[in-house]
């Protein structure tokens, strides 16, 4: 791409200054009309993890995966505005279909763990690994990675998986092959494995900066290739969080996500998917007390729906995750008010869209 076009794309794309001026009386009141005038022809999907200023006018809430199947199943809906980011958009453009446009109310709202695995050196990490070890990997990628990434694991055999059924997919993973490659969360990869019985001495990382296998002892006793990518968020949440808590508030129960570093999740009392921790406050004893280790827009979310409960953030100094924070009244408003132009339009290529379906489409088969 030219410089020009490219400063004339990202031109594009930047909200104009008259939405950052308005109100939030009068941003609130022209969502509502435009719902109103749009009816079934819209659909609003909003992650967990967005301001409440954008998730009170979500159509339904949710993880990635769960958005990207109800925008597909709503096949009324001509306008998806994801708020969310960039990886779960994608998902729900290669699931929906040709009539459906999806849009992202600011591109730059991405995932800095799915921007940590990029194609390239996915492809030259496979390379490598295939002269070290043979067909004997089978790769798996979380959803929360890009479009090609999900494309490439889904030519190579291989699948997709969530952080509620990881367990499950490596299990179909390692009947398959003796070997997987996991992208691009080391910490999802870790836990899960390690919850399967797999010690951390069969478990090697592998490194993009450095195209490198890093792992210490014989290599044919590697049974998980972790890549080397982390959630930014989650990562954040420490032992010294975990032992500050246990320290302040001895019977007060610690839930995190599998996102989170291994140790921490061995000192937590609970370990689980964003649905999971959800379920779990829920249906926890009027009274009880909860620290609560991931993404702070959700923990205060769950602070407000649950005044019976004593809950607070593992980590207290934790921020909200900035780049879903990217998605804001201001950019909602602009997409809704610009759906016939081009901005912001999120679109997979069809050869992409049918190789990563092959990876979501075996992950649904088999968990």
């Amino acid at each position: 791409m030219s410089r020009m076009s490219f400063l004339e794309t990202l031109q594009k794309n930047m909200i104009p200054e008259k939405y950052k001026q308005m109100t939030r009386e009068e941003l609130e009141s022209r969502v509502i009309e435009k719902k109103k005038q749009l009816g079934s022809r819209l659909f609003i999907p909003g992650h967990h993890y967005q301001k409440d200023e954008v998730i009170q006018f979500a159509d339904a809430t949710g993880d990635s995966l769960k958005l990207a199947q109800l925008s597909a199943e709503n096949t009324e809906a001509e306008f998806i505005i994801f708020c969310g980011v960039h990886f779960m958009a994608e998902t729900a453009d290669i699931l929906t279909n040709d009539n459906q446009k999806v849009f992202l109310p600011d591109m730059r709202a991405g995932c800095s763990m799915a921007d940590m695995a990029d194609i390239q050196q996915t492809e030259r990490a496979w390379e490598k690994l295939q002269e070290l070890f043979g067909d004997t990997i089978l790769p798996l990628t979380y959803v929360n990675s890009t479009a090609a990434i999900k494309a490439f694991v889904g030519d190579h055999g291989g699948a997709t998986v969530t952080s509620s059924n990881a367990e499950t997919m490596v299990k179909w993973a390692l009947d398959l092959k003796e070997r997987i490659l996991f992208l691009p969360d080391q910490h999802l990869g870790r836990n899960t494995a390690a919850d399967l019985g797999i010690g951390l001495d069969e478990m090697a990382i592998w490194n993009p900066i450095t195209n490198a296998l890093e792992f210490e002892g014989e290599v044919s006793n590697i049974r998980v290739i972790l890549w080397k990518g982390h959630c930014s968020v989650h990562e954040n949440f420490t032992v010294q969080n975990v032992t500050e808590t246990r320290n302040l508030y001895p019977d007060m129960k610690i839930i995190v996500h599998p996102e989170c570093r291994r140790e921490v999740v061995e000192l937590a009392d609970m370990a689980g998917s964003t649905s999971y921790i959800i379920n779990a406050i829920e249906n926890a004893e009027p009274g009880s007390s909860w620290a609560i280790g991931t993404e702070m827009n959700l923990v205060n979310r769950i602070i407000n729906e649950h005044p019976d409960k004593q809950i607070i953030s593992l980590n207290p100094h934790m921020c909200p995750c900035l780049t879903m924070n990217r998605i804001d009244l201001p950019h909602l408003v602009w997409s809704l008010e610009t759906l016939e132009e081009t901005n912001n339009i999120i679109k997979v290529s069809p050869e992409m869209a049918e190789k990563a379906k092959l990876a979501l489409e075996r992950m649904l088969k088999n968990s």
